[in-house]
């Protein structure tokens, strides 16, 4: 049978290797989607858990603040099991888990049972995140050419399927509790879904009956690949927080315009990832990631020196396409180099990225007094041209980095990159 090493073997007819990988492919896929429409379903109805419960501004932070302690915990606590159990043993569990804990923050009855419920959910949702992470690097590994940037697209178009999903409910008129039940619910059956058509385990040794961990070796080469993922990610946390408020107060634009800001910036994202396994497969990663830095930068940076609404809008699209790609790139290499530790290197280096995400967009606000906000808006210009200039971080190494240079080879089954 397959096994993550490789998608060769003698005793099993192509046909049937070719189905077994595809199956994966999809199976792992299903899992960004489930991950992504639970966050977007969440996200959505924030403002009617926050009704609900009568919260102000802070008391909602602080529930928030649980959510994301939850992740972090989440996603430091998963990396050894990943590496101990594999994959597959972990990212099943909580996908399952996932679709029951995002209904939780529905019933909770005051602000501590909202926190308590929002750390479990970040828990899961954390581990999810490095466990399928992890996961794609496997499948990826097998099917021997880069398709991990298509797991990425499938993960933001979730969350638009998820904000858009909250949405309807809130138009009809259905509360949180009725929400998160359907969207949990069609949840549990992707995840039934992948559990059925996920990659099989590489099986272990015949004299050994029961699991061993794997030695607890180092994990290289991942401090500034985590350092090129929080800079990134501190892009995303700026648009998605700050792009409306720049084109409504400091560019004037009326309010339905400024919110085309995000979603240009959304939109050019999920295009950008549906394209870019090709793209990797024929520039390399590091060239990817030179050209993505500065396409970030330097549609930000015109547009905030144009000061134009249209311009701010197409700004925020060029650092939707040129960070679209970054993340999927530190991802692999983070697994590819540490093949027998993946789960701890990606624990770090998503963990990393996750802070930038959290902390970028409350540094540009603390900028912005100073500085005003156009000016702290540098600051993702300045960080995408220190990840275009330090591109060369992601330079395959090691017996794994060959990955890192895929091709399309004559013997990997299929040729398209969309799923």
């Amino acid at each position: 049978m397959l096994t993550p090493a490789g998608c060769e073997n003698p005793g099993v007819p192509e046909s049937s290797q070719r189905r077994v990988l595809v199956r994966a492919r999809v199976a792992t896929a299903l899992l960004f989607l489930l991950f992504g429409i639970t966050l977007g379903a969440w996200t959505a109805r924030i403002p009617a858990v926050k009704r609900d419960l009568a919260l102000d501004d802070g008391a909602l932070s602080l529930a928030l603040l649980a959510f994301a302690a939850g992740a972090i915990t989440g996603m430091q606590a998963t990396g050894r099991l990943v590496d101990r159990f594999g994959s597959r043993r972990v990212m099943l569990p909580a996908a399952f888990a996932e679709g029951l804990a995002l209904i939780l923050p529905a019933y909770a009855p005051d602000l501590a049972a909202l926190a308590v419920a929002l750390f479990v959910f970040g828990a899961v949702h954390g581990t999810l995140n490095i466990a399928m992470n992890a996961n794609a690097i496997d499948v990826q590994r097998s099917w021997q050419r880069p398709i991990m940037s298509s797991f990425h697209a499938v993960y933001s178009i979730g969350g638009f399927l998820g904000a858009s999903a909250g949405g309807l409910f809130a138009h009809a008129g259905a509360g949180p509790r009725a929400t998160f039940a359907a969207v949990g619910g069609a949840m549990l059956a992707f995840a039934a879904w992948s559990s059925w058509w996920a990659l099989p385990p590489a099986p272990a040794p015949a004299v050994l009956s029961t699991p061993v961990a794997a030695p607890a070796g180092p994990v290289r080469g991942v401090l500034f690949l985590g350092v090129l993922a929080c800079c990134a990610l501190v892009g995303e946390g700026a648009a998605a927080d700050w792009s409306a408020v720049y084109l409504r107060d400091d560019l004037h634009s009326s309010a339905g315009f400024a919110a085309a800001a995000f979603a240009a910036f959304s939109v050019a994202m999920t295009v950008t990832r549906l394209a870019g396994d090709r793209l990797t497969a024929r520039f390399g990663p590091v060239l990817l990631v030179r050209a993505s830095g500065l396409l970030a930068a330097g549609g930000l940076g015109a547009a905030l020196l144009a000061g134009e609404p249209a311009a701010g809008v197409a700004g925020f699209a060029c650092l939707g396409a040129g960070m679209a790609l970054i993340a999927p790139q530190v991802y692999s290499a983070a697994g590819d180099r540490n093949p027998d530790a993946a789960g701890r290197a990606l624990a770090r280096v998503v963990g990393l990225g996750y802070l930038g995400f959290l902390l970028g967009p409350v540094l540009i606000g603390a900028a912005s007094r100073v500085a005003g906000l156009p000016g702290a808006l540098a600051i993702p210009v300045l960080l995408s041209l220190f990840v275009a200039a330090t591109a060369t971080a992601l330079r395959p190494t090691g017996r794994r980095g060959a990955h890192q240079e895929l091709r399309t080879p004559s013997n990997a089954p299929g040729t398209s990159n969309t799923l």
